[in-house]
């Protein structure tokens, strides 16, 4: 596969992906074809059980598709996985207890050697990006839930990746929180200028926070739909009620209803 361009982050042609069980295989994926470039944010939105979280992973290297091919920064996913390409933030936000917030946010970069002049230096920048300076010596069970994922955000940046792969961060939070999450988001997207890939299972945040809307269909996992999401780059929460939102909501809806008529 050719991914000459640096404006290519992810690349994906018919890929596809079986898991054999003890009855009968699973098919998860099937024939993806998929390009994101440099800069976008793209939501893959469906059931659950419909392969959003498997091809996420599929693109960190956690899953081996079964055919087909798929390039993350021109490389192999194995490939930029050693490379660090990308940050990963669970759904939990999988900090250790036991370590301050400063030193969850550290940890990459306590695997891959930095010094620790350098570490304080990426902490600090980190924690002060998503709002959390000055809890950096907090533990993660004095904090909410909300600040916890921030934290878990600020690792995922801590050795700045080009990629940062979303996997529903936000869906175990009340909607208030998730609300001002998702508009924190927004604008650590546009100060970084990161690529995200997003999974959710909420229709509003999908069309809040992405240029791209992936919609994908159950039995097996595959892409229905790509709508444009060109709602420019000032999105109020109050865009929410605007016509041109609805419109775009509707049609992820319908895409969503659709795409469960698959045999």
């Amino acid at each position: 596969m050719n991914n000459s361009s640096s404006q290519t982050v992810i690349a994906a042609q018919n890929l596809s992906l079986v898991f054999e069980t003890g009855d009968s295989p699973v098919h998860a994926l099937k024939d993806i074809d998929l390009t994101v470039s440099r800069g976008e944010f793209v939501s893959f939105i469906g059931p659950s059980g419909c392969g959003k979280t498997t091809l996420l992973r599929v693109i960190a290297d956690l899953e081996r598709p079964t055919s087909g091919e798929i390039a993350v920064n021109g490389m192999t996913p194995e490939q930029a996985r050693l490379a660090r390409a990308y940050g990963y933030v669970f759904q939990a936000a999988a900090l250790y207890p036991w370590r301050t917030i400063e030193k969850n946010v550290a940890l990459p970069l306590e695997i891959m050697g930095f010094d620790k002049a350098e570490r304080q230096r990426r902490v600090a920048a980190g924690l002060d990006l998503v709002g959390l300076a000055g809890f950096g010596r907090k533990y993660p069970w004095q904090l909410s839930g909300g600040m916890q994922q921030r934290a878990s955000i600020a690792r995922a940046l801590s050795f700045d990746p080009d990629l940062l792969l979303m996997d529903e961060p936000f869906g175990a939070l009340d909607e208030i929180v998730r609300d001002h999450l998702n508009e924190e988001l927004l604008k650590l997207w546009a100060k970084t200028g990161k690529t995200v890939i997003f999974v959710t299972h909420s229709i509003p945040e999908a069309v809040f926070l992405s240029t791209r809307i992936v919609v994908m269909s159950p039995r097996p996992g595959r892409i229905h739909e790509i709508i444009d999401c060109d709602l420019g780059t000032d999105r109020p929460l109050e865009i929410r009620e605007t016509p041109e939102f609805l419109a775009i909501a509707h049609r992820v809806r319908e895409g969503l209803r659709l795409g469960h008529g698959y045999d």
